[in-house]
């Protein structure tokens, strides 16, 4: 056991490291360990201050310490003991590091939540890769420009309002502009629940910022004789396009569904198919027709695995969008000539949204139709409802031809 030395100052003494040193050259000596002793209520207390250089840098700075508790003692004022004044230390730390995070916060910028933390969990969390492409595309052309260098406590309606403003002058598309405001209200909403923003969020419908209305209903379906050569013509440029094409014609699935298709999800002995992790999160199934069941025995053979990719990329990797080939087709059949509003153009949607629409025309339930779809809302499948109407119409009307 180390023995215990007097310091030069009265209730400090210390023991010394055999082993460890302090100071160079001439001044190199031992390192301390000190203790301070004194009286208090009545009681005989000592306290360690520890190894010099963790907790206090010398003699001279123990002795303050023990200087200035022996004058709180006398004067009745807290801290009296080392313990307490540690403890009042710690607190004044602790509350020295809340205000310099607090002015942090305060002084971080849009592009910097952004960047730094929003969209990688973006990148992490999302699978389409052309929604990340374009969230990313939006903040750089028409965020960023106007908002991001402001710091977030900064930032008001009146600074999403010139982002909407700036989008309508450049002719950009109400869902665009519609997109642009959600993106600016997911970062907010980022950075409220990780306290990186307190209060209310500028781009909630309740900060006052109008977005635009716009029906973005698309309106176009394929006539039974447009796709037919739709796939005749996609059937000379791609086999893979072409059964994309066929499979999403005569069961609705999206392209992202497509894409994600393994060959654990098909039974074509049972003739249907479950797509999973869908957009609206559940999962749903689809019937497969004979001509989708005859395409699909022809993709798989024996060495084909549950967990393979149905219709992989290259390398077995799964697609991130279709391939240009269709437009090409689309193009070469002149579907989309002198069509100028984009709801009327067909695009692979255009599928999905011809197979709910032949289903509707032939008067299925529009119950049924909304669990084939995979809607979270009857009222998103409603928009076939006319569809439906004009069936049963020239059912009634037959009676003339009586």
């Amino acid at each position: 056991m180390l023995a215990w030395k007097k310091s030069q100052y009265k209730g400090l003494r210390y023991r010394e490291s055999k082993t460890e040193f302090v100071g160079v050259g001439r001044s190199k000596r031992h390192k301390r360990y000190y203790m301070m002793t004194y009286k208090w209520r009545g009681k005989t207390i000592s306290e360690a201050f520890g190894w010099e250089g963790d907790y206090i840098r010398n003699e001279e700075s123990a002795y303050d310490i023990c200087r200035k508790l022996s004058s709180n003692r006398k004067d009745r004022t807290p801290p009296f003991t080392l313990a307490e004044y540690r403890q009042q230390n710690q607190m004044k730390l602790e509350s020295a590091r809340k205000q310099e995070e607090e002015e942090k916060a305060r002084n971080v910028t849009f592009a910097e939540i952004f960047t730094e933390k929003y969209f990688p969990q973006v990148q992490n969390n999302r699978q389409n890769p052309r929604s990340i492409e374009r969230e990313e595309d939006l903040f750089r052309l028409w965020i960023n420009p106007v908002i991001g260098n402001r710091s977030i406590q900064t930032i008001l309606p009146f600074h999403l309002e010139r982002i909407k403003e700036n989008m309508v002058k450049a002719g950009r598309a109400p869902r665009s502009i519609q997109y642009s405001l959600a993106v600016v209200r997911q970062v907010f909403n980022f950075a409220i629940s990780n306290r990186l923003f307190s209060g209310a969020n500028p781009a909630d419908k309740t900060g006052g910022v109008k977005r635009p209305k716009f029906d973005n209903r698309r309106n176009r379906f394929l006539s039974r004789q447009e796709a037919l050569d739709l796939l005749g013509e996609l059937a000379k440029r791609s086999t893979d396009v072409h059964d994309m094409t066929m499979f999403s014609l005569y069961t609705g699935a999206r392209a992202g569904e497509i894409f994600n298709l393994k060959w654990g999800d098909i039974d074509i002995s049972q003739d249907i198919v479950m797509f999973r992790d869908t957009k609206s999160v559940k999962s749903r199934p689809a019937f497969l027709t004979d001509a989708v069941k005859a395409m699909l025995s022809k993709r798989c053979s024996v060495a084909t695995q549950t967990n393979n990719l149905v219709f992989p990329g290259r390398a077995g990797k799964k697609i991130g969008k279709i391939s240009n080939t269709f437009r090409r087709a689309v193009d070469k059949l002149r579907l989309n000539e002198d069509i100028i509003d984009r709801r009327d153009r067909v695009t692979f949607h255009t599928l999905r949204h011809t197979f709910a629409s032949w289903l509707a025309i032939d008067g299925i339930n529009p119950f049924h139709l909304k669990e084939l779809l995979g809607h979270s809302d009857l009222k998103l499948t409603e928009r076939y409802s006319h569809l439906s109407e004009s069936a049963l119409k020239i059912a009634a009307l037959r009676i003339q031809n009586g």
